[in-house]
This record gives structure tokens, C-alpha cells and sequence, in this order.
């Protein structure tokens, strides 16, 4: 196999084993005299991919707390990324505990608008590119910069009917309603399902594989709510740590809407219908 000499630059690598890394990359365990490395790399990345992962990662890192770890970005390149290595353990009520209080003490890390880090104006989530233009509004952010433009592409690539970008413009009324109360932008994660979040051997809490931005932090809650893998005892310490307003279950679907519109427009299958319904549900 061929890894990129830039990021492998001055390593000894003893060994290369593939690990699982994901539907996007590919994924190695490099062994060193130091110790372990963690390798991703793809043969023809899309413009940009692993330098906002790179950038995603160590806004991360550099606002997580004692109960969140974000691992070092050790090299990058278009082609890839070097990591620190993270040996797993396993999750137990202790961890899910300190998740919770992590993650409130990330999303209150002060942001300054509603969109990309630096000023980005556009990002990924998976593979897919998302409009990340700054805004003052969540409202706006979500609706026009996020949901409306994926329904529009899920459309034209026929995973969805016509009738989801008419069922979202009689929602479009009703959005800061749907938003929720105004609160400030936080950092988040961006897709916080439950594979992108490790537990290492001494039960220490890791996020992995970011699409970080400036959102509203119910964002990342909804995200953890989609697929399951999180414990109760997460939310119940998070919301204790940062109260969250009140309704905000009844948001979790239209925060759902992005990840859904993602996964329909990669994978397609159920996840058109997932959209329908949710918008369904919605304009009742």
C-alpha cells in the first residue's frame, strides 16, 4: 500500500494494519517506536475535506474541557490526516456522565456567528458540501443556508419528490417557532452520532470525525437522538450543566433534517422517506 509521504515524513512505521475509519476514508493503525498512529487518507478527496476536518479538530480540541478530549491533529495534507491513536475501552454510566458535562462545557464556548469556522463559507458533512455562510440568525442559517438547499439537491437527484421543497415552504412561517427560543452560537460538533464519539481504556471521552461549525447547540443533541448510542445519563447531565429551553424534544425532529437530508442524498433508501414523514409531521 502507498501512504502519503507528507504525512508520514521523519516516522519510523513498523507496521500498517487497516482499521475501520469510516464510509469516506481510508483508515490505518501505524505502528512506530513512539507508539501508535492513526492514519486516514483517500485517493481523490474532495476540495478541502481533510483541512476542514484538520481545522474542525483543533477548534475542538482547543475549547474542549477535562471531560472531552478532541485527538491532536499530528500532520495534515489534502490527501489526509495523522492522529494521535486512541485505545478504546468501554462505555459505562461514569462515561456517559462526563459526555454530558463535556459537551455543555463546549457548547458554551463563545462563538460569533451562526456558520463556518474562520469565516468559512462552506464545509462537509460526510462527504456532502453544506453552506456554511455566516449569518446573525439561526432561523435564517438553518432554513436557507442548510435545510432548504439539501431538500432542493435530494430532489434533483431523486431521492426525494417535489413535494418536500412545497411542504418546507409552508413550514418556512413557522421557523423561529421551530428553531426555538434565541440563544447564542456554539461550537459544535456537527455530527455527533454515536461512531464519532470514543471511550478510551481509562474511560475518557473522545470526538472523532467532526463537521465543526457555529450552530444552535440543540444541533448536535438532535444529532445524538437520530441513531441511538448515547445514554440517558448524558442528557440528564448535560441539560443539568446547561439547561436546555423549554420544547426542545419537540425540536429534535427539524434539527433531524439535515442529517436525514445528508444520508438520503448518500445512501438514499429509507432515509427519503424518513424526510417525507418528518416534514409531514411537522406541517400538521
Amino acid at each position: 500500500m502507498s501512504l502519503p509521504e507528507e504525512l508520514i515524513a521523519g516516522l519510523t512505521v513498523t507496521k500498517v494494519s487497516p482499521v475501520h475509519g469510516g464510509d469516506i476514508a481510508r483508515a490505518y493503525r501505524l505502528d512506530t517506536p513512539a507508539g501508535p498512529v492513526f492514519l486516514k487518507t483517500h485517493p481523490s478527496p474532495t476540495p478541502l475535506l481533510f483541512e476542514r476536518e484538520a481545522r474542525g479538530l483543533r477548534a475542538l480540541r482547543a475549547a474542549a474541557g477535562p471531560d472531552l478530549r478532541v485527538p491532536e491533529v499530528l500532520a495534515s495534507s489534502p490527501r489526509g490526516l495523522l492522529l494521535e491513536w486512541i485505545a478504546e475501552g468501554r462505555r459505562d454510566a461514569a462515561s456517559e456522565i462526563a459526555l454530558g458535562a463535556g459537551l455543555a462545557a463546549l457548547h458554551r464556548h463563545p462563538a460569533p456567528h451562526f456558520g463556518g469556522l474562520d469565516g468559512d463559507e462552506s464545509g462537509y458533512l460526510g462527504s456532502v458540501e453544506v453552506d456554511l455562510t455566516p449569518s446573525t440568525s439561526w432561523p435564517e442559517f438553518y432554513l436557507e443556508r442548510r435545510v432548504r438547499p439539501l431538500t432542493r439537491r435530494a430532489i434533483a437527484e431523486g431521492e426525494l419528490p417535489d413535494q418536500a421543497l412545497r411542504l418546507l415552504d409552508d413550514l418556512a412561517p413557522r421557523v423561529s417557532e421551530l428553531c426555538g427560543p434565541p440563544e447564542p452560537p456554539s461550537l459544535v460538533h456537527g455530527d455527533l452520532w454515536a461512531g464519532n464519539r470514543l471511550v478510551d481504556v481509562a474511560g475518557v471521552n473522545w470526538l472523532i470525525d467532526p463537521a465543526a461549525h457555529y450552530a444552535h447547540r440543540e444541533f448536535d443533541l438532535a444529532m445524538m437522538l437520530l441513531f441511538g448510542g448515547f445514554g440517558r445519563e448524558a442528557f440528564a447531565t448535560y441539560h443539568e450543566a446547561y439547561p436546555l429551553a423549554d420544547g426542545w424534544q419537540q425540536r429534535v425532529p427539524w434539527h433531524q433534517l439535515t442529517p436525514l437530508l445528508v444520508h438520503a442524498i448518500l445512501f438514499g433508501g429509507g432515509y427519503g422517506a424518513s424526510v417525507m414523514a418528518t416534514l409531514r409531521d411537522l406541517a400538521r
